[in-house]
């Protein structure tokens, strides 16, 4: 029994690997591009749902939110005089990744609650630390912890909403210095995300590209800085192990992950007044300019037929991983 299921395993394999090796250059054919295109203006609800959402397809839209206040007003000097007195959540790295693989590990940063002005302090270099310091807390951080803020901008994208027949599921704000990296995951929500000053540098890779993104379990564990200001790797040992992309993009082993090179990245940056369209499921790398501000808007998925899709073609990964 055992030789038989042997003798028509490896014809079955490498049919699943020809669909996998077809996967990604077939849904270019369907549609995706070699970079991220642009709109100048923006298109009615259901002509954003049809051409953009649909089809699962990134774009940066130009004069989006131009109305807003915070375009103009959200300055340091600004946020320090309207917010500089509040307690917020900062993430604490060593070396800016915030949610990433080292050591072995799926390492989560410290999470400071520090005054607002002494964390700006830190983004003006007023005061020098070695640490790296980001407000990037993801759990509608703008509404719960900045709502003095929320009057410069919207509490929702009224186009998207209409389009999805839902309110945002979460509004975050987004302040940091530059060695704060946001590293490749992907993510269950149709976002907006939005550049109110400086720069963010995306790099992004469609669902299509899954085959050649390797994921790997990790054990959970938080930084935690001693007392002598040093950094511990505490591991959280009662925890599920974390499944998560090793791979830095911007570096890749491709000795150790050769299916890489067939992946083809998409890269773009996003300036202030501009909005990127990151559709769900979409993996993505972040970089920005330091003391960059944003606001993005989560819209949780429907989980369609693209998203039946992106199971089916990881579980072909995975089955094809584990032989």
């Amino acid at each position: 029994m055992a030789g038989a299921g042997g003798e028509g395993e490896a014809p079955a394999l490498r049919a699943v690997r020809r669909c996998l090796a077809a996967f990604p250059a077939e849904a270019r054919e369907l549609g995706l591009t070699e970079s991220v295109p642009y709109l100048d203006s923006l298109l009615s609800p259901l002509e954003f749902y049809r051409e953009w959402v649909c089809p699962n397809k990134p774009c940066i839209i130009r004069n989006a939110f131009g109305h807003w206040p915070a375009l103009k007003k959200w300055t340091l000097t600004y946020l320090r005089k309207v917010a500089g007195s509040k307690m917020v959540s900062v993430a604490v790295t060593p070396n800016g990744y915030a949610d990433a693989v080292y050591q072995d590990r799926f390492v989560m940063p410290e999470e400071q609650h520090m005054l607002f002005s002494n964390f700006l302090d830190i983004v003006e270099k007023k005061v020098i630390s070695p640490s790296v310091f980001y407000v990037q807390k993801q759990c509608s951080n703008l509404t719960e912890e900045f709502p003095e803020l929320l009057g410069d901008v919207e509490p929702e994208v009224p186009w998207m909403s209409e389009a999805l027949g839902k309110k945002p599921d979460a509004v975050n704000f987004w302040l940091g210095e530059s060695a704060a990296v946001t590293s490749l995951h992907k993510d269950h929500y149709e976002n907006l995300y939005c550049v109110i000053s400086g720069e963010k540098h995306f790099l992004l890779h469609p669902p299509s590209d899954r085959p050649f993104i390797p994921y790997e379990l990790y054990l959970p564990a938080t930084y935690c800085i001693s007392e002598d200001g040093s950094f511990q790797v505490v591991d959280e040992k009662a925890a599920d192990k974390v499944p998560w992309i090793p791979l830095d993009p911007l570096n890749p082993d491709l000795e150790q992950y050769p299916e890489y090179a067939q992946a083809r990245p998409l890269r773009c940056t996003v300036k202030a007044g501009e909005m990127l369209y990151l559709p769900s499921l979409w993996f993505h790398h972040v970089q920005q300019s330091h003391g960059c501000i944003a606001v993005n808007y989560w819209y949780d998925m429907e989980y369609d037929l693209k998203y039946s899709y992106y199971q089916l073609l990881d579980s072909l990964t995975k089955a094809v991983t584990l032989v």
